[in-house]
């Protein structure tokens, strides 16, 4: 096991990771921008350094002095967390080159998964079901692009390969529109991402985000922990989420389950990393794989028993996994729901200071926070300030759980998403389960007329 690691992140994961390498005797430097001085995690910690000011590009992706304080400080691995560097395949490399640990998958694995293009084809050759669409990148002869649309059959997505975050896709319903929108993703997808690849699926009509959290050694073991429903998404970017996903089989999950490990196995994948699925009329279809720890973890931790944190940085260190597939076992339900300092209806962003912080308790609640009384949200960066999830014996209970601790929740001095989530526990298509991708956007629309 590491003696020093080295938080690469901020906000709610950095405090996670902090907690996770205390509990494994291992000593935790925490990195910060000067907007972050008096996060939680910093005033915890047993060494901290500033790593730049608060524009992410000056602190928090400035690769040079991320490896610069793991070097004075002596760490011998870096966690990357989830967001800023944690799938840069550079970032990884140039992490192992300096003689740390990356807390991660491989450079490879990384920069395969990242490329949307790269990632469906391995994933076709590992036999997992994908979205129909285009073989490869699309491309530039309109001719063939428009071949390609009438095969697949509209309305088609046009997607940027090295997209992520919801960012760089765009629906086409018509032939007509067909070739503008392929320019206009490329435009968007060079300036955003740097990469002007571009890729074509079929668009599903009322599909739900089903993902599969997997765990994997370097000793070509793998197990899946169940499956996640995070349907509840405004502009791709989800809002709950919740573990298992309701009225979905349990041989459905497995099957799909037993590719996503037979996956990791062939392409050498180590580490934690997820697997997202649509799903519609009962089949599973491939989009993306996440790299990384995912903001949702922890209501698979609560379904599992599994730290999944903890068991990162256990493979990294050269581990076992602490489990086989036979030891996975699923109790309960959970459900988490992001706290945003926002607007609970119009999304503008609300950072300040936080006047009153009192988080909700009793059984069966978490917070996952690195907010308190006083504390100021910058805003530098995304509006998460937290976490509330909850695990009850059933997803009933698991509900009234959630009204209750939402009941509980007071944040004042800045504006939180809340209430909205106050309103969605009471909503009586969401308390019935099986919402599709488009519900809370149509909710939304809905509300506000």
């Amino acid at each position: 096991m590491f003696k020093k690691i080295l938080v690469a992140n901020r906000g709610e994961i950095a405090l996670r990771i902090q907690r996770a390498c205390h509990e494994l005797g291992v000593k935790a430097v925490m990195v910060y921008s000067e907007a972050d001085r008096e996060a939680k995690y910093i005033k915890l910690a047993e060494e901290a350094v500033c790593i730049g000011p608060a524009p992410s590009p000056l602190s928090y992706l400035n690769m040079p002095a991320i490896i610069s304080a793991a070097e004075v400080t002596d760490a011998e691995a870096i966690h990357p967390g989830y967001g800023f560097l944690s799938e840069n395949a550079d970032f990884a490399e140039r992490v192992e080159k300096s003689g740390f640990q990356f807390i991660g998958p491989t450079p490879e694995s990384i920069r395969s998964m990242g490329d949307k293009v790269s990632a469906k084809q391995a994933m076709i050759r590992a036999g997992v079901p994908c979205v129909p669409g285009s073989e490869g990148e699309l491309p530039d002869d309109p001719v063939q692009v428009r071949r390609i649309a009438k095969a697949v059959g509209y309305p088609v997505i046009i997607k940027a390969a090295g997209g992520g975050g919801g960012r760089g896709m765009r629906v086409v319903h018509t032939e007509a529109a067909l070739v503008n929108a392929v320019q206009m993703t490329k435009a968007e997808a060079g300036a955003a991402f740097g990469n002007p690849a571009v890729y074509m699926e079929k668009f599903l009509q009322n599909p739900r985000h089903i993902e599969i959290q997997i765990l994997a050694d370097k000793h070509r073991n793998a197990v899946y922990l169940g499956e996640r429903d995070c349907s509840m998404q405004r502009r791709h970017q989800k809002v709950i989420e919740e573990a298992p996903a309701p009225g979905i089989a349990r041989k459905l999950i497995e099957k799909i389950g037993e590719r996503c490990v037979a996956a990791c196995k062939k392409i050498g994948y180590r580490g934690a990393g997820t697997f997202e699925f649509l799903y519609e009329n009962e089949e599973f279809y491939f989009i993306e794989m996440n790299t990384r720890v995912q903001v949702e973890h922890p209501v698979t931790e609560w379904i599992t028993g599994v730290d999944i944190v903890k068991t990162q940085i256990m493979v990294a260190a050269g581990e076992k996994l602490p489990m086989t597939q036979r030891q996975v076992q699923i109790r309960g339900h959970a459900i988490e729901c992001r706290v945003n300092a926002e607007d609970p209806y119009r999304f503008t962003p609300s950072p300040g200071r936080i006047t009153t912080w009192h988080p909700p308790g009793g059984p069966g609640v978490r917070v996952d926070s690195h907010a308190y009384t006083n504390y100021v949200v910058p805003p530098n960066y995304d509006s998460m300030i937290g976490k509330i999830i909850v695990h009850g014996d059933t997803r009933e209970q698991a509900l009234a759980r959630m009204r209750t601790a939402l009941s509980e929740t007071v944040i004042e001095g800045i504006s939180t998403n809340v209430p909205l989530h106050r309103e969605l526990m009471i909503d009586a298509k969401f308390m019935a389960g099986g919402t599709n991708i488009h519900y809370l956007e149509e909710w939304l629309s809905q509300r506000q007329r």
